[in-house]
């Protein structure tokens, strides 16, 4: 009967991210990567009504919408903000993924930070579930991002793993197949982009939305000093006029706003190096620290990372979508997936 059931449709596995969603269908591999964003009519008493977009068409309405039409992120750090906008997100990319042969409701395995609650884990599993999946499933973040890193997590041997996300970032050591010591943090990718909106309010009397904020940090962020003089132009709104303004910003300046988020990743990794066990910490020597996630991109972070730890510290070859690699990885292989889903 099982197997019947799995010719009428395919198991998926979910990358949750609070900036964007991947999503991995058994034996097609990744099928869906969008941005974690829903547009609603706006409902009474400040809910939601009629969903009007998801994914990269509400994502495009950022800070461009009338009265009347709010977009919003179902996560917040990783965490389920809005039960009933999640599971309206989810069940769209799950339709969209799962494939118009798809007979039978699908099974999802779904990653989740290592540092969720068991309510919070209890909230993605019942969100994926209202949103049309049959039977669903939990993995660590970290530990999916390791397996689709190509770290050997089953050997007897210590791997970490630095997994810069939107919402969170992870930090974790494992061995033979599960979390030894592990670290989950609300600074991330989205905090870059805060801290930039942030410095130029303070410096420059100048206000600009979370989609600037992010085209800045691609274009002109770095984590190092850069080797040439870089200078671009921002535009936005005066704080103090409304009026609108354009200034030219310097990589240096962008970069010094990008302080104060790495310092505090690099304080977590020191303390998840700290507790690990004399025996891992040889291997993590030997291995080095690798890095995922779309922060992972921020130019210069490993020669960052490598000065502030004094370790080798290597990119993951496909850096986005490391998470969701592991993951699919599992759905493929079922005797992976009894070692790695959380309980």
């Amino acid at each position: 009967m099982e197997q019947a059931l799995g010719r009428l449709t395919r198991d998926l596995a979910i990358d949750l991210g609070t900036t964007s969603t991947l999503v991995y269908a058994q034996g097609r591999g990744v099928v869906l990567d969008e941005p974690s964003v829903v547009a609603t009519r706006r409902g009474p008493s400040g809910g939601f009504g009629e969903v009007l977009a998801v994914g990269d068409a509400a994502h495009n309405m950022l800070g461009r919408t009338p009265e009347g039409i709010v977009v919003r992120r179902p996560l917040a750090h990783g965490v389920i903000g809005d039960f009933q906008l999640a599971e309206e997100m989810l069940r769209t990319f799950i339709r969209w993924s799962a494939g118009r042969t798809a007979v039978v409701k699908p099974r999802a395995l779904v990653c989740v930070p290592s540092g969720l609650s068991e309510v919070e884990r209890r909230a993605v599993h019942e969100s994926t579930r209202a949103a049309g999946c049959r039977e669903v499933q939990l993995i660590s973040q970290p530990v999916a991002a390791a397996l689709g890193a190509g770290l050997p997590i089953f050997e007897p041997r210590g791997c970490m793993i630095v997994d810069i996300g939107g919402g969170t970032t992870e930090i974790a050591v494992m061995s033979l197949g599960g979390l030894v010591v592990s670290r989950s943090l609300r600074t991330a990718g989205s905090s870059f982009d805060a801290a930039i909106i942030e410095m130029l309010k303070r410096d420059q009397d100048l206000e600009i939305g979370e989609r600037s904020a992010e085209a800045l940090k691609r274009e002109l962020g770095s984590a190092v000093p850069a080797a040439l003089p870089q200078r671009r132009s921002v535009k936005g709104r005066t704080l103090s006029t409304g009026r609108p303004k354009e200034i030219s910003l310097t990589g240096e300046e962008l970069r010094q706003a990008l302080l104060a988020p790495l310092a505090e990743i690099v304080e977590v990794i020191r303390e998840v190096l700290s507790e690990t066990p004399p025996e891992l910490a040889g291997d993590v020597l030997e291995l080095g620290i690798v890095l995922c996630g779309g922060g992972a991109l921020l130019p210069g972070l490993d020669e960052y990372l490598r000065e502030a730890t004094r370790l080798p510290v290597v990119l993951a070859e496909h850096p986005l979508r490391a998470v969701i690699h592991g993951a699919g990885a599992a759905v493929e292989n079922p005797d992976l997936l009894p070692r790695l889903m959380l309980r």
